[in-house]
Parts: C-alpha cells; sequence; structure tokens
C-alpha cells in the first residue's frame, strides 16, 4: 500500500468576505498523479497554493511526507516544504540557457552537471541544454519548466493549470509528452484544471470542486461514470438531465421506458444524468423531436434536439448522418448500461 506524499486536513481560507476553501481534505498518495479539477472560482488554485506555502490557511493542517507544514502555531515556508512548482507562464529565467535553468535550484552539495544532463534526458532535451527560452518552441518551455522543478527531487510537484498557454494543437502532444515523464520519474503530482480531459486522461486519482469544498473524489471512471452529485454529473461531460417516473416496470420518461429499478417507490419522481452517446436519433417524419442544431466534430456530429416536454438532448452520430434543424427524429435511449438517476434532493440514487 502507497504511503501519503501529502495530507490536508479541515483546510479553509478566506480574502476578505470570500470564501475561497472551505474545510477541505484530500490525500495523495506517494507516486500518484491526482488532479484537483473546477470551474473558475472553485477554489483549487487557492488550494494549491495552500499546499505550496505561497498562502497561510485560515484553519486547518497540511503534511507533505509525514512532515507538518501548516497546523495552528505552524507554518513552514515554501523553500523548505520540497515541493516543485509548475507555473502557468513556466517562469524560466530568460537570461539563463535551459541547463542554467534547470540547476537553479540544485543544492551545493548536487552533482549539478550530471542531475541537469539526467533531467533533460528526461524531457527529451540532452541536445538544446545551451539554447536560451526565447529560442524555444512553447512545448519545449513546459518541458523545461518541468525539469527544473523534477531536479531537485521534490516530494509533491505542484502544476497550475500546465497546459492553458499552448494553442489546442500543441496542447494535446506536450500533453501526452508530460504525461510519460511524470509517469516515468514516478513523481508525486497534484495538477490544476478546469479541463475535463486533461484530468481523466492524465490523472490516477481526480478530485472534483465546488464553491470551494470537494464534491467527490475518486479515480477518473468512478467520477465520471457513477457522479456522486448532480454538479459532478454536469460538470464532467455533456449531461442532458431527463424527467422520469419510477414505475413497476422500469423508469418512464417522454423518450420511452427505461428498463432501470430504483430504490424508491413507485411514482417517484427522478432526474435521469444521459450523456450524448447514450442517446439515438432515428430520421422519422412522425418523429416528436426536432433538431435544433449540429456541431460537425470530425469523425462524429454533435447533434441538439427538442423533445415535445421543450428539453434539449444531445447525441453523438457519425459524421456520415446529416439531419437538417428542424427535421423530426425518434429520441432513443440507447445507453447499454445503468444510468445515473438523481432524486428531488440531487442526491444520487441506487439500482437495485
Amino acid at each position: 500500500m502507497n504511503s501519503i506524499a501529502v495530507r490536508c486536513q479541515n483546510l479553509s481560507k478566506a480574502y476578505g468576505g470570500v470564501q475561497a476553501v472551505r474545510h477541505l481534505s484530500l490525500t495523495i498518495p506517494t507516486g500518484q498523479i491526482l488532479a484537483l479539477l473546477g470551474p473558475s472560482g472553485c477554489g483549487k488554485t487557492t488550494t494549491l497554493r495552500l499546499i505550496a506555502g505561497f498562502e497561510r490557511p485560515d484553519a486547518g493542517r497540511v503534511e507533505i511526507g509525514e512532515q507538518v507544514m501548516v497546523e495552528s502555531g505552524v507554518f513552514i515556508p515554501p523553500e523548505k516544504r520540497q515541493v516543485g512548482m509548475v507555473f502557468q507562464n513556466y517562469a524560466l529565467f530568460p537570461h539563463l540557457s535551459l541547463a542554467d535553468n534547470v540547476a537553479y535550484g540544485l543544492g551545493r552539495n548536487e552533482n549539478r552537471p550530471a542531475r541537469v544532463r539526467e533531467v533533460l534526458a528526461m524531457v527529451g532535451l540532452s541536445d538544446l541544454g545551451a539554447r536560451m527560452p526565447h529560442e524555444l518552441s512553447g512545448g519545449q518551455q513546459q518541458r523545461v519548466a518541468l525539469a527544473r522543478a523534477l531536479a531537485p527531487r521534490p516530494k509533491v510537484l505542484l502544476l497550475d493549470e500546465p497546459f492553458s498557454g499552448l494553442d489546442v494543437g500543441l496542447r494535446e502532444q506536450v500533453r501526452a509528452d508530460v504525461a510519460r515523464i511524470l509517469r516515468q520519474s514516478g513523481a508525486t503530482v497534484l495538477f490544476v484544471t478546469h479541463n475535463q480531459e486533461e484530468a481523466l486522461l492524465m490523472s490516477d486519482q481526480m478530485v472534483v470542486m465546488n464553491d470551494g469544498q470537494v464534491e467527490q473524489g475518486g479515480t477518473p471512471e468512478d467520477v465520471f461514470g457513477a457522479p456522486a452529485t448532480r454538479f459532478v454529473a454536469e460538470f464532467m461531460g455533456k449531461t442532458d438531465f431527463l424527467s422520469g417516473r419510477v414505475t413497476a416496470d422500469g423508469l418512464l420518461t417522454e423518450m420511452g421506458l427505461l428498463s432501470q429499478r430504483l430504490a424508491l417507490p413507485i411514482g417517484a419522481p427522478v432526474e435521469i444524468a444521459v450523456r450524448p452517446d447514450d442517446v439515438r436519433f432515428i430520421p422519422d417524419v412522425d418523429g416528436s423531436a426536432r433538431i435544433v442544431a449540429r456541431y460537425f466534430q470530425g469523425v462524429l456530429n454533435l447533434y441538439s434536439a427538442r423533445l415535445p416536454s421543450g428539453r434539449l438532448v444531445h447525441s453523438y452520430q457519425a459524421h456520415t448522418l446529416t439531419l437538417a434543424p428542424g427535421a423530426s427524429v425518434r429520441a432513443i435511449i440507447d445507453p447499454g448500461h445503468s444510468l445515473v438517476c438523481f432524486d428531488e434532493h440531487a442526491g444520487r440514487v441506487e439500482v437495485v
């Protein structure tokens, strides 16, 4: 069983009258990559800064490597926490070469040239140590910033929106490179992002935040496939909500009967979370749904259709199927698995 590299307990931080973080607790096992995910203003960057020591919490406790960094009467400054940091803008020193940037944080007792060569090789920049930052692409600068943060062998590596400054085409490749480097290094990582795709692709564990609090934590598969709250269901993916009612045969909806039984009495109302891959649109002149819009996504079309109730639902369809706005379709629920349902209190209802 992995030891715990980072443990936060009941962290709180307010700025004026705004509560940025509320009684937040999380743990990061050694060698794991944890994504801290949530919308802008949810408190994820403040949490990262509290762990790094750039901010002092109003209450709570932070441990790094089983050493207390923050609690009542204790505050270890950032430079003594053995934490590496990769900022959004990389923060490379423009007057230093790549090798000197990487060497900057190394101690005097370290074999600096050997360690610089080692981490530059790790990030695939062995031949570029003499270059200056302005001579590099954005992706190369990202890797230099990562090498500099890894060079002192930190107990935990913190990344704040690490790919936000890259264009879409470059971001995918750099993201794959960084994930590979981090896993090869065996580093313990906390990275902050609002991008669900990044979090799902890169992390071993995810924590979804909302309004300064943890909404849900778990593996990417668990958080995406079994959202614990309506907020998580909405935030993770293109999720629509369909009204349903419990019957003896399943859940009755305006798109038909869903053969799924819940731990609720017959007649109870529920909201069913449906994603575009759970729904099919079949062209039908007598269909009761109407196409509202098509979003071309290369190999797929994402269609939006309005149901008789006025609700919108979305469906992925093959790029070969073209449906014009206003076209009539039959909208069918066809998930191939149980769908997550919520009761009137927005709590998830268990399937029986």
